[in-house]
Parts: C-alpha cells; sequence; structure tokens
C-alpha cells in the first residue's frame, strides 16, 4: 500500500495506537485491540481494559476474525479504487459485500457507515450497467430496513444518507421490498423520521410516498390515515414545497384519505401554491390541480374554496395555460362541481374572468373531450342571467 494515501475508519484502528489493525484480537470486555499492542499493555504490569478501565478477570484473546475480513476487503478495496480510477471497482461483487457488512454491522462507527453511505451513492449513479450488484444484494430492502427498524436507534444523520441512496436505487429494486412498512412499528418510525427530519429527509419520505400510492395500495391508505403525517404535509404544502405537492397528490389518489387530507387543510394549502406567481412556469401545478379536482369528492371541500381569498380564481388560472393544456380538464370539471350548486362560486367565477379562459380554450388545439366539458361549464355559466 505504499505511496497509496487512504482515510482509516475509525472502525478499524487499534484503541491504543490508532494504527490500522494487523491482527485484532477481543478481550472480554468486549473490545478490540491490536495484538502486539494488548500484549505490552499486559506485559506492563497493567491489569484493566484500556478503553473501558474494567480490571480483566480474563486475560484471554479471542481472535476476531470478522473484523480482520473486513480490514482485508476493505483494503483491496481501496487498492482497486487507486489502481482503476473506481471503473472497475463496481464489478467486483465482493467489495460491494463488505460495504453490507459494514453498513449491517453493529460494530462500525456511525462515520464509517455514512463514508460506505456515500460510495453507494456514487456507484449508484451508474446503474444499471455497471452496479448490479447492489441490487442483487438488494440494497434498497438493507436500507429501509436500517432506516426504518427503531425509534431508538435512529440516526438522523445516518437516515439522511440512506434514504437519499434508497431512493437511488428504488426504480431499479423490487418495489414489492418496500410491504416492510406495513407492520406499524415501521410506520410509526416513518412519521416519527417526517417530524424529526431535516428537509432532506422529508423530501425523500415524500418521494417514496409518492412511489407508493402508485404501487401498494393498502400502505398508501395506512399512510394517509395518520394526521401526523398530513400535519407535516400540509405543512410542506404552505411552504411551496414540490415533494409535498407529490406526496399529497399520491394520498389524494386513494379515496379514504381524502377526509383526512381535506380536513388538515390540503386543499387552502393547494390553492395556495397555485395561486403563486407564475403559475404557469410550475411545472406541479397541473398535479396541484388534478388532486383539487378529487379532493372535491369531500363536500366541505367546495366550501373551503369558495371561501378561501383566491380559491376560484386559483382554478380559474388553470382552465388556460398559454404554454400546454395540462391542468386544463381538471380545472374545468373542479368549477363544474363547485359552480353547480353555489351561485356564489359562478359568480366569483365569471369576476375572475372563467368566460375569456374558456373561449380560448375551445379555440385552442384540446382534444375534444376537454372542449366538451367547457362547453357545460359555460352554458351553466350563462345560465345565470336567466335566474
Amino acid at each position: 500500500m505504499d505511496g497509496v494515501e487512504m482515510i482509516v475508519p475509525p472502525l478499524f484502528r487499534c484503541p491504543i495506537s490508532l494504527d490500522l489493525f494487523k491482527d485484532p484480537v477481543t478481550l472480554s470486555t468486549g473490545q478490540t485491540y491490536d495484538r502486539s499492542c494488548i500484549e505490552k499493555w499486559l506485559a506492563a504490569g497493567n491489569s484493566t481494559c484500556p478503553v473501558t478501565m474494567q480490571k480483566l478477570q480474563d486475560l484471554s484473546m479471542v481472535p476476531n476474525h470478522t473484523l480482520r475480513h473486513l480490514i482485508d476487503e476493505w483494503l483491496q478495496f481501496n487498492t482497486q479504487v487507486e489502481a482503476h480510477d473506481c471503473i472497475e471497482l463496481t464489478e467486483n461483487d465482493t467489495c460491494i459485500a463488505t460495504m453490507k457488512q459494514i453498513i449491517e454491522s453493529d460494530e462500525s462507527t456511525l462515520e464509517t457507515k455514512l463514508q460506505v453511505l456515500e460510495k453507494v451513492h456514487c456507484l449508484s449513479q451508474e446503474l444499471p450497467l455497471r452496479n448490479s450488484c447492489l441490487l442483487k444484494l438488494d440494497f434498497f430492502g438493507l436500507l429501509l430496513e436500517l432506516v426504518f427498524r427503531n425509534t431508538e436507534s435512529l440516526n438522523l444523520r445516518f437516515a439522511e444518507k440512506a434514504l437519499v441512496c434508497a431512493l437511488k436505487l428504488m426504480p431499479f429494486s423490487d418495489i414489492r421490498t418496500i410491504n416492510i412498512l406495513k407492520q406499524e412499528s415501521k410506520q410509526a418510525v416513518f412519521v416519527s423520521l417526517f417530524q424529526q427530519g431535516s428537509m432532506s429527509i422529508k423530501k425523500s419520505l415524500c418521494l417514496m410516498v409518492e412511489a407508493i400510492s402508485s404501487s401498494v395500495q393498502e400502505l398508501c391508505e395506512k399512510l394517509g390515515m395518520s394526521v401526523q403525517l398530513v400535519q407535516g404535509l400540509v405543512h410542506l404544502l404552505q411552504h411551496k414545497s414540490e415533494a409535498g405537492i407529490r406526496a399529497v397528490s399520491g394520498l389524494a389518489l386513494m379515496e379514504r384519505n381524502r377526509e383526512n387530507l381535506a380536513r388538515e387543510g390540503a386543499v387552502e394549502g393547494l390553492i395556495d401554491y397555485l395561486s403563486t406567481a407564475e403559475i404557469h412556469k410550475r411545472s406541479l401545478a397541473p398535479m396541484a390541480m388534478s388532486t383539487i379536482e378529487n379532493l372535491l369528492s369531500v363536500p366541505t371541500a367546495k366550501d373551503v374554496i369558495i371561501n378561501h381569498p383566491s380559491g376560484v380564481k386559483a382554478i380559474v388560472k388553470m382552465v388556460f395555460r398559454v404554454s400546454d393544456h395540462q391542468g386544463s380538464e381538471s380545472a374545468v370539471n373542479s368549477l363544474l362541481l363547485i359552480c353547480s350548486d353555489s351561485k356564489s362560486a359562478r359568480e366569483k367565477a365569471i369576476v375572475d374572468g372563467v368566460l375569456t379562459q374558456l373561449l380560448l380554450l375551445l379555440q385552442s388545439q384540446c382534444n375534444g373531450r376537454i372542449k366538451t366539458k367547457a362547453r357545460m361549464l359555460l352554458k351553466l355559466l350563462r345560465s345565470m342571467w336567466n335566474e
């Protein structure tokens, strides 16, 4: 290893010499030392464990073969990095298996695990051609298991990095693995993470919710019934978070979730998002509009929009967007639902310029289904003059 500079993980350093272990042995106290170092310590007349300072009733030393193996693989790992500039590294299943062992090991320090996760993240950029071993060893499932294991052992720094890696691997992994979150204990960790975690953690969990909504309906419904989680998502909506939009949209696909979402303020949050300036430039505006349409199956949602200072106006703005027609159908459908039994809503829509929006839409290249709905809304609004 001459001439190769490496940062030695703390787990691989002898506590006495602080050098890389050569022959690690474990004492009765559970502490591991390099054999030559601990032998010198004892030969000097010491009868305690250097780290714990416990008196050693038993002076036997047990070779730590697991740690020795990990060090050997780590040395091989880093040698390949230097020699091949990471090109061959990803094809070495043994090295990736070692990385998995380090992440799983309770003996590994947090810093060591974070270093490994950084390498996993880098390797995941090359999927699927170069890093199939990450998939064969189910790193996605491993990371989910470690992140959502329990709240007692939860470390937010580890969770943040692990979730980023998991999301990179998720499109190439078996999505059924996420079924481990059906366990109530793991759902509790999910919610706790969302409440305590950084913005990066919240965004990662939002994207996970979006993925769950399209593949695991039962789990999506269970998450949607969590008041704490929904409140957290609505809080993100209030800060115009696009990750929050994605998560709420996913949950709203399940009818059982809609009442909870509406009750906790999701409709107001989505309206606020649509009401911001330059909404036509926001890529998730159509998704937000479609989510509002879904939430209108909850009776109270109509009143929320009618009574919101920008409620009807925000939807009117979505009827015709110059750049495309995404969201137009949801906007027209929503206005039909809102205006059908509310004269106040019809008056607001007209004041907010819906007639002009509908005429522009009818003159555009939108599909026939949207035009049919637009004509229905136009007829409904014109009936006001006969009332």
